[in-house]
């Protein structure tokens, strides 16, 4: 995570929803007390676009949009592994975390919720994968001329392992007896999301869509009563299609793939997702996964692990779970599509 340079929160008035997601839906009609408005800025190394349903006020607009800036710039500087002065960076550089160590409210409820989602997932999802992630250069380290060796490998990988992090909810600490680097990368944007609807219930907002780089949140209903209509993208990676539309209220949605963030080496194709198993890059057919939960941390993690997990077996944890899934697989003759039983409540085209 990094947030970059940021850009100053913006307030439009839209009439179109935002073309990534909104692309291709239904427009809406708009009553004459309530319009949609669009808070927008830059965090996290991507961008943020929040519809909120609200009365012309633009007092108050503007203090949702400073409200919103302080709740994300608050959790980049407690979770980015970019940042070096990190609440997370700080914990990483520590070479000896076998005593406990007092996390913030915020880090402490993430890595929770990271630990359990990596015991439902058989560790497919893995926060202490950083250093391996780091090695294949989709992370702060320079990015590889070539892919690493195995005995590179191996020693990254001895460095790893979920189940070495001890968490103590009284003293809301960890601890580790060999040292672990930590990477949220993926479910600290969806908590952002999170962060942000928190912040936007506190506020009285009963109806908005948070979005982040792509994941979502949803609270009530556009005026006119339609829930918000949301996109999940074609897997490809020159031109943006939509695949699937979902209609959600109250909602978090949250899509993981290998078709944008790669890089190609010596006329290899190296994907940014890791298996904690193998510490290598997913190199199944499973092109895109979408996930829907009540929170977003929830989605995004679940989403990165069944994309570690390949289409068979997160299919099978997701039926057997109850979790609304969509999976995009690479067919021989294009793509295939398939959805879990909870997830087709959602779908209106």
């Amino acid at each position: 995570m990094t947030s970059g340079k940021m850009k100053p929160a913006r307030v439009v008035i839209i009439s179109v929803f935002w073309a990534l997601v909104m692309a291709a839906l239904a427009g809406c009609s708009f009553q004459d007390e309530e319009k949609i408005w669009e808070i927008s800025g830059g965090i996290f190394g991507t961008t943020y676009h929040i519809n909120v349903v609200l009365p012309e006020d633009e007092a108050r607009l503007q203090t949702l949009a400073d409200g919103i800036e302080t709740a994300l710039n608050d959790v980049d500087a407690s979770m980015s592994t970019w940042k070096t002065d990190s609440e997370l960076s700080v914990l990483n550089r520590k070479q000896d975390q076998s005593g406990w160590t007092p996390l913030s409210p915020a880090l402490f409820e993430v890595i929770q919720r990271a630990q359990e989602i990596s015991a439902l997932t058989d560790g497919a999802f893995d926060i202490t994968i950083g250093p391996v992630v780091n090695l294949w250069g989709f992370g702060p380290e320079a990015r590889l001329e070539k892919a690493p060796s195995e005995q590179e490998l191996a020693v990254r990988m001895a460095a790893t392992g979920w189940e070495k992090l001890e968490l103590d909810e009284q003293r809301q600490a960890i601890r580790s007896q060999q040292p672990q680097y930590i990477d949220l990368s993926g479910i600290a944007k969806g908590y952002g999301v999170d962060v942000v609807a928190r912040y936007l219930d506190s506020e009285g907002v009963q109806a908005y869509l948070v979005e982040i780089g792509g994941e979502v949140r949803t609270l009530g209903r556009k005026p006119g009563g339609d829930a918000w209509r949301l996109a999940v993208e074609e897997p490809t990676e020159d031109a943006r299609q939509v695949n699937k539309v979902v209609a959600l209220s109250g909602q978090a949605m949250a899509t993981s793939g290998d078709y944008r963030n790669y890089y190609e080496s010596q006329g290899l194709r190296y994907s940014h997702t890791i298996d904690p198993d193998t510490g290598k890059p997913i190199s199944h057919k499973l092109a895109s996964v979408t996930v829907l939960a009540d929170d977003c941390m929830t989605a995004d993690a679940l989403a990165t692990a069944f994309n570690v997990m390949g289409y068979e077996r997160a299919a099978s944890l997701a039926t057997r779970e109850n979790i609304p899934a969509y999976f995009i697989v690479r067919g021989d003759n294009g793509f295939e599509t398939h959805q879990t039983p909870a997830f087709s409540s959602y779908v209106v085209q």
